[in-house]
């Protein structure tokens, strides 16, 4: 839908899952465990998001807590040195959270459309 001077105009929207009323994973959240996933690494997660360690170790601890599994463990370092994994229901968490941000979308596009005409007729 277009706007005065030819701006688009669309439905937008953010969702998180929340736990007992407290936010368990969110957009946020969701890049992190991706980062760790990826490096192997909560610090280097951390980094890679300008993110301080602490916050993300929160972030991580408060997942692990809340959820029903381990979302992520870390192995002591050593010789080999250490490093954190995703669970295979960490794992899991993205791809759900990763479908439903796709419906989500998807969602927000048809309510855009579907109402285009009533917000356009209000913006003249």
């Amino acid at each position: 839908m277009r706007l005065h001077g030819g701006k688009d105009m669309n439905i937008g929207g953010r969702f998180w899952i929340e736990h007992e009323g407290n936010a368990f994973v969110g957009r946020g959240r969701i890049e992190l465990l991706e980062r760790i996933r990826d490096s192997g690494s909560i610090s280097e997660a951390a980094k890679s998001m300008k993110m301080a360690y602490k916050a993300a170790w929160d972030s991580v601890d408060a997942m692990n807590r809340v959820s029903k599994e381990a979302v992520v463990i870390r192995a002591k370092g050593g010789k080999a040195g250490g490093g954190t994994r995703l669970t295979a229901y960490g794992l899991g968490l993205i791809d759900a959270y990763r479908s439903m941000e796709r419906e989500h979308t998807a969602f927000l596009g048809e309510l855009s459309a579907r109402y285009a005409a009533a917000f356009a007729a209000a913006t003249q």
